[in-house]
């Protein structure tokens, strides 16, 4: 089953990359409709009766495919010369309805350009008929081989239970090996092979034992020599690759050996068709056993195992994969025996039954390890709470699909021999076989996960903590899992054309409202536009750093400059791609209709800061650079994007404002324009009794000797009023650059109370007397002390008057 497994996988990635070849490289060919309307009508009988064999109707499939990829290709015919008459006539404009008539010219033109218009489109409408007849066909052979596939799975033979099924077996077998027996004896008393054999015998046996010992010691040397490389302390990060290079040694090695012992003794002579037959099973047979040893010793053994398992798990993980890749080799050579021998169908079903209870066994065993380390793990996990980290979050993932894995494997051993007891035995193996395969293609991607990362942090000079946080792995693991769908698929019974015609398929493209777009037509999109937009960012980074700044245009003025050019380019780019992949929106009007209602109920936030950003790069209210304050916010505008507006405050922190918050709301910018004058306001206070115009004298030289204020107009002291502890007076200052309020504000400050301490004048500061109108009430509550109490004052005589 691997065998024939490999041989589907190489056979669908061969005719996925002709398919693609074809799809890119071939042109329109002159199309036998003749003999197209033949091989139609003959598959239309044939699958009208239903009676072909399987291999029939896939040597027919791959006819019509063949003929479908011409009609294709035929379809794109005369595309320009369709588009031109298209276009000639639409000048024309409308045909008239109606009595309504045109001019005669006009009207014989027009009718010209219609007959050109139906002779260039005769052999699209005939191609695209033609396609569609046959890919109908081919889904019709499609249907009837899937629903055979399905009647095979679900056929009942004889159950293996029955003695006759025994009795069958036996003698098949004991056929096999008489005959293997007589043609080999046949050989060895032919008076020429013996001669041949004793001239050769000596060349022969060496020949063996040399191979014998790579056979048995050859996988030991490559083991060794594995665990030195990723265990040895003191070695490079490199070593760890060396040694999964290495690794691969312990398949590659005693595979040359099988293969060296089965062409030695095929050399010989003595083994007939049978025998021969059969010596050309063993090689694919080990192959598979060393590749299940080579990846069990990856997952359970080596220095560093994928799971964290003890010494007796590790053992019997091992042993587990051993047997399971022994049973697996022996389905694949069974079944390949059995067609050639032609086994009745009770041998076939209890040799097929014994491999089932086999690989069930084994597979309950290993389902139930899985299961419980999963188990412990994610107990473990909640015990210590919700994971921190990425790398936590992403081990509790594994361990819980872990443990998904498990179960599965526990219903399918459990489910498979049940089958194949009651007689279903294709449906047991069709369980059984390909859910271990599964699991090792599962396996093989753990190993290949690991080693992404041990390569990356190899060639970057990284430790394994770091590169697995790192996206390139990722990156990586993700290729690989998509590669791994079509054998996913195909280990599941999918078929080499099913791959090809879901790859046709995706060739072909999706119509979205009538348009349709294809991947060639996508990375066209994706190449014209990439192109596009690093020349747009090209051409915003020269204006930035060679034009703009040898004009006088203001720095806010240069980033709406610099912005409207990359939104522009960003657009301009976008249509000339779609252009260019020869995307036709005229037919998505109905979808954009449809967006347009979305847009307006759904999105109608985004469109409106959207609308916000572009007004502020044209009327620009507020510019880069601009000290504004909005709701409350007060800042530099440090960005001005489509969607928001970035606001640095004083406390060094960035605050992302909608742009539609900027246009409707109420906006005080205190630097709008060339002019950043402002205004500034001190209040101050004098004690009662001092000499208020000497006060307004005095705040107006300290106003007027500051460089930062303005003297047209120059400052203004007001004497505000009369407080309730000071004469207040307010000292209003025009400022050339109110960007300096706040230090000039502290300098006056500084120059007032110098000044106000040099003149004799106090700035007081409120205070309050309190008054107790019973103070004998208090002393009456007091304790009493061991000390005399002071003698009470004598009582005011004007109890209003606060002390």
């Amino acid at each position: 089953m691997i065998r024939y497994l490999f041989s589907r996988l190489l056979a669908a990635l061969f005719a996925l990359s002709l398919g693609l070849s074809l799809a890119v490289a071939q042109t329109p060919s002159a199309i036998d409709y003749d003999a197209w309307t033949r091989l139609a009508e003959r598959a239309e009988t044939v699958i009208g009766a239903a009676r072909a064999s399987t291999p029939a109707f896939e040597d027919l499939r791959a006819q019509l495919v063949e003929a479908r990829t011409q009609f294709q290709d035929a379809q794109s015919t005369n595309a320009d010369r369709i588009r031109t008459l298209q276009e000639q006539i639409a000048a024309l404009g409308p045909a008239p309805e109606g009595d309504a008539t045109e001019p005669p010219e006009i009207a014989a033109r027009r009718a010209e350009l219609t007959q050109q218009l139906a002779t260039a489109q005769a052999p699209v409408l005939r191609a695209d008929e033609a396609y569609r007849r046959a890919d109908g066909l081919i889904r019709e052979i499609d249907a009837i081989i899937r629903d055979r596939q399905t009647e095979e799975v679900l056929e009942l033979t004889e159950s293996p239970l029955l003695p006759t099924s025994w009795s069958d077996t036996v003698t098949a077998l004991s056929g096999t090996a008489t005959a293997i027996y007589t043609e080999t004896a046949t050989d060895l008393n032919n008076p020429i092979r013996q001669v041949e054999l004793q001239r050769d015998l000596l060349q022969t046996v060496l020949y063996l034992v040399l191979a014998l010992a790579v056979v048995l010691r050859g996988r030991r040397w490559m083991e060794r020599l594995t665990l030195w490389l990723t265990s040895a302390s003191g070695l490079s990060r490199g070593r760890a690759v060396a040694g999964f290079v290495v690794s691969l040694g312990q398949i590659v090695v005693p595979y040359l050996g099988i293969v060296a012992m089965v062409e030695a003794v095929q050399a010989t002579g003595l083994f007939g068709l049978r025998g021969a037959f059969v010596l050309d099973l063993v090689p694919p047979f080990a192959l598979i056993v060393f590749s299940s040893r080579w990846l069990g010793g990856r997952v359970f053994g080596g220095a560093a195992p994928l799971m964290t398992l003890g010494p007796i798990q590790r053992r019997e993980g091992l042993l587990y994969a051993a047997i399971l890749g022994v049973v697996l080799g022996l389905y694949d050579a069974a079944n390949a025996l059995m067609a050639f021998e032609s086994y009745p169908p009770g041998a076939v079903s209890v040799i097929r039954s014994v491999l089932v209870v086999t690989a069930a066994v084994m597979l309950l065993r290993l389902s139930m390890m899985l299961r419980s380390l999963a188990d412990r793990r994610l107990r473990q996990d909640e015990s210590e709470g919700e994971p921190e980290d990425t790398f936590d979050r992403a081990a509790t993932f594994r361990d819980r699909l872990l443990g998904l894995l498990a179960r599965i494997g526990l219903a399918i051993s459990v489910l498979a021999p049940a089958a194949a007891a009651f007689g279903y035995v294709r449906l047991g193996t069709a369980m059984v076989f390909p859910a271990i395969e599964s699991l090792a293609l599962i396996a093989l991607l753990a190993v290949l996960h690991r080693m992404t990362r041990e390569v990356y942090a190899a060639l970057r000079g990284l430790d394994l903590a770091t590169a697995r946080e790192s996206l390139f792995p990722v990156l990586f693991d993700m290729v690989f899992l998509v590669l791994s769908i079509p054998v996913f698929a195909l280990i599941w019974g999918a078929r080499v054309s099913d791959l090809t015609e879901v790859w046709t398929r995706f060739l072909a493209g999706v119509s979205i409202g009538g348009a349709q777009i294809s991947p060639a037509a996508f990375l066209t999109f994706a190449v014209v536009f990439g192109a596009l937009y690093t020349v747009t960012r090209l051409g915003q980074s020269a204006l930035r750093t060679t034009v703009l700044p040898r004009t006088r245009i203001d720095p806010g003025g240069q980033t709406a400059l610099i912005s409207g050019v990359g939104y522009l380019g960003i657009f301009l780019s976008a249509v000339i791609a779609i252009t260019t992949a020869g995307i036709d929106l005229s037919n998505l009007a109905l979808v954009a209709g449809a967006l347009s209602v979305g847009i307006g109920f759904g999105l109608q936030t985004i469109v409106s800061n959207f609308v916000s950003g572009i007004i502020l790069l044209i009327e620009r209210p507020v510019a880069q650079g601009d000290w504004i304050e909005v709701n409350g916010t007060m800042g530099i505008v440090k960005d001005i994007s489509v969607r928001s507006t970035t606001i640095e405050t004083f406390d060094k922190t960035n605050v992302i404002l909608p742009n539609a918050d900027l246009i409707s709301g109420a906006v005080t910018n205190y630097t709008r324009g060339t002019n950043r004058a402002g205004r500034i306001i001190l209040t101050v206070g004098v004690a009662y009794g001092t000499d208020t115009r000497k006060v307004e004298q005095i705040l107006k030289e300290i106003a007027e000797a500051h460089p930062m204020v303005s003297l047209n107009p120059g400052p203004m002291i007001v004497f505000q009023g009369f407080g309730a502890d000071s004469l207040d007076f307010e000292m209003r200052c025009i400022l050339r650059d109110i960007s300096f309020g706040l230090g000039t504000r502290t300098e006056l400050n500084h120059a007032i109370a110098e000044r106000f301490a040099a003149e004799g004048i106090e700035i007081p500061f409120a205070q309050r007397d309190i008054w107790l109108r019973n103070p004998e009430a208090l002393a009456a509550g007091r304790p009493q002390a061991s000390a005399p109490a002071p003698a009470a004052p004598d009582p005011d005589p004007n109890p209003e008057t606060p002390r």
